[in-house]
């Protein structure tokens, strides 16, 4: 897919599950039920033990309906190795204009993160495709309404402080998608091997947002 239809992709989803296991031997299984729930579009962090292995790894063993995303990338040298892994679109914790273009020169979406209006719009003329609210709960929904008040194309996506209960909320405050990582991938559930559970979180965040995501 091309770097407009993988952004399409996550925000017809409107959904990045955010990986941050101590387990790599267990992705294949949690992408697998996650999927099931209806959550596509997975991103694993570079804080994963092996995690551009298990990139490599994952991408070649799931099936065409999930995408692999990579996060907690902070240089443009880690970018382009996850993408040779096989990473279909990079999302920072931070914004660098360096890892945007290393991205976009490999036709795939960047999602650098940012905190204030000043960081959103550096990044939104910077050429990001989707922009990361980071840490997302210490600012809240509001802000979301006040930044895209004056600025109502910017696509922004909050990480952080994002629930199974309030992800439909962030939606209806103006993200475009919303990143979720322990609300979703629960951290008893996969050191018990419990992928039903998983599953059950994926289908309850997926259709809740689905409820809204096509009015926005």
């Amino acid at each position: 897919m091309s770097r407009t239809e993988i952004v399409n992709e996550i925000i017809e989803s409107g959904v990045v599950a955010v990986v941050r296991t101590k387990h790599p031997d267990k992705l294949i299984r949690i992408a697998e039920a996650i999927c099931q729930g209806g959550v596509k579009i997975i991103e694993i962090t570079m804080t994963v033990p092996d995690a551009l292995k298990m990139i490599e790894e994952v991408s070649g063993l799931v099936n065409d309906e999930i995408t692999i995303g990579v996060g907690s990338v902070l240089d443009p040298g880690t970018a382009q190795k996850a993408i040779d892994a096989g990473a279909k679109f990079v999302v920072s914790p931070i914004f660098k204009k360096e890892i945007i273009d290393i991205v976009h020169n490999n036709n795939l979406p960047a999602m650098p993160g940012t905190f204030t209006p000043t960081e959103i719009l550096t990044a939104h003329e910077s050429g990001a495709d989707i922009i990361k609210v980071f840490p997302a709960d210490v600012l809240g929904m509001n802000f979301f309404k006040a930044v895209k008040a004056p600025i109502p194309d910017l696509k922004l996506m909050p990480t952080g402080g994002v629930t199974l209960d309030n992800a439909v909320e962030w939606i209806k405050a103006g993200a475009c998608a919303v990143g979720v990582g322990k609300a979703l991938l629960d951290v008893k559930a996969i050191e018990e091997n419990d992928y039903q559970k998983l599953t059950e979180n994926a289908r309850r965040i997926s259709e809740s947002i689905n409820s809204v995501v096509n009015v926005n």
